[in-house]
């Protein structure tokens, strides 16, 4: 089965992950704690040991709507604008009892200083995330809720064993009530 994040699949996890294990300390997350506040500048990033976690951009109104979701062996963080100390968009919130490895920001900012071979990495990082998030724009408008479903659980037919019908209706930006439709229609 493909990763979640499609942008996992085109970086190198070996050295995210071991950067992490190696320079982080191994922290616990009860559900709804938050990794990262919208609004604040990250002070870390995370390697997900166990768990599963959401992001959740607020909009005018005050309402939170889940874009995004990660998993155990995926990265949480406020990438790139955390390591160029931009305040986040976006909440990383805990959504089971989590391990993640966080590593200061302040040793990805203190690297990019003296290796250059480590501002690659950053690009093509940065990069790959872009294309993932672009590929989700695009797909809002050239894909119909019901195709988003259907595309969803032929990848990841355990979503509802990890997440909230309402933060997967959320993520495909429909109702709960109209996911529930769909979900009996199929």
């Amino acid at each position: 089965m493909a990763s979640f994040n499609s942008y996992l699949e085109r970086i190198d996890l070996d050295f995210w992950r071991e950067m992490c294990r190696e320079n982080g300390t191994l922290r616990h997350y009860e559900p709804g704690d938050c990794f990262l506040e919208e609004g604040s500048v990250a002070r870390y990033m995370g390697y997900v040991e166990r768990g599963t976690l959401k992001y959740v951009a607020t909009d005018s109104r005050g309402n939170g709507h889940v874009f995004n979701f990660e998993f155990p062996g995926g990265f949480v963080a406020s990438f790139p604008d955390s390591i160029y100390n931009r305040k986040s968009k976006y909440s990383v919130i805990a959504n089971s009892d989590c391990d993640i490895w966080c590593l200061p920001i302040v040793l990805l900012r203190e690297r990019l200083l003296d290796d250059k071979d480590f501002e690659l990495v950053i690009a093509k990082t940065s990069e790959n995330v872009f294309g993932q998030v672009y590929d989700m724009l695009l797909d809002s408008y050239r894909v119909t809720p019901k195709q988003r479903y259907e595309l969803l659980i032929a990848q990841h037919p355990q979503i509802f064993e990890s997440f909230q019908l309402k933060d997967v209706a959320s993520f495909l930006r429909i109702t709960p009530t109209h996911l529930s439709r769909l979900r009996k229609k199929n």
